[in-house]
């Protein structure tokens, strides 16, 4: 798989979240996807990405940096939201937000495998 291919691949899953399309997240997301080192399966990372989105109405994955070195893909996403209740343990009660995450993807057969993820809590905890 090339770069060009494997960041199309990755552009294509991020609308695929965006858009809330689960019947398709399968077409990115391999059926015994680990995530943070926890085999969590296809269902249960659909189950997280939804429960994501009940907590962030208004939630939207925007690419700040992409770096695809095949299979691997690192990304920083950024995210600019109001969520509702708590986020990660935090008290946010619908303030806006805004942090990033460092996201790291292995690939196998052109669907994501493998994903580590590391969330900047401490920058939602300063605007709160």
């Amino acid at each position: 798989m090339t770069k060009t291919r494997l960041s199309d691949i990755y552009r294509s899953y991020i609308d695929c979240l965006n858009k809330q399309d689960w019947p398709n997240l399968g077409q990115f997301v391999h059926d015994d996807v680990h995530y943070n080192g926890e085999l969590i399966g296809l269902s249960g990372y659909r189950e997280m990405l939804e429960g994501d989105f009940r907590a962030i109405p208004d939630l939207h994955f925007d690419i700040h940096l992409l770096i695809c070195e095949p299979p691997l893909v690192a990304s920083r996403l950024r995210f600019d939201c109001t969520p509702t209740g708590l986020l990660f343990g935090l008290h946010v009660n619908g303030k806006r937000v805004s942090f990033t995450e460092n996201v790291f993807y292995e690939f196998e057969d052109e669907r994501i495998e493998k994903v580590w993820s590391v969330i900047d809590k401490a920058a939602i905890e300063i605007q709160l």
